[in-house]
């Protein structure tokens, strides 16, 4: 798979997060500032969560909904956790234009 199809296949991949009481994301403050946990997997948020209200959307849709300065703690629990904020697309946009143009 070459990078703007792995690119591709990531941003459009969903995300489950619990589904505060109002419109929005519940927000954790960490010592490495605010992130919101989402999960690759519904089975994932309940081990976290426990048994509660829940939404879905995009990796993509998920980056430009996020409030300023909050990012993404993909699988808070599991074995393979990363930080996901808008700068991990911005950083691999400009890189794969930079291989297309090569």
């Amino acid at each position: 798979m070459s990078h703007p199809e792995r690119l591709a296949a990531f941003r459009s991949a969903r995300l489950y997060f619990q589904r505060p009481r109002e419109p929005g994301f519940l927000v954790c403050e960490t010592e490495e500032g605010p992130v919101v946990p989402v999960f690759t997997s519904c089975e994932a948020l309940g081990l976290f969560a426990g048994p509660c209200g829940w939404a879905s959307t995009t990796v993509a849709d998920l980056v430009e909904l996020l409030p300023h300065g909050v990012r993404a703690l993909v699988d808070p629990l599991g074995p393979r956790t990363f930080v996901l904020d808008s700068a991990v697309f911005e950083t691999t946009d400009t890189q794969g234009e930079r291989n297309d143009g090569a």
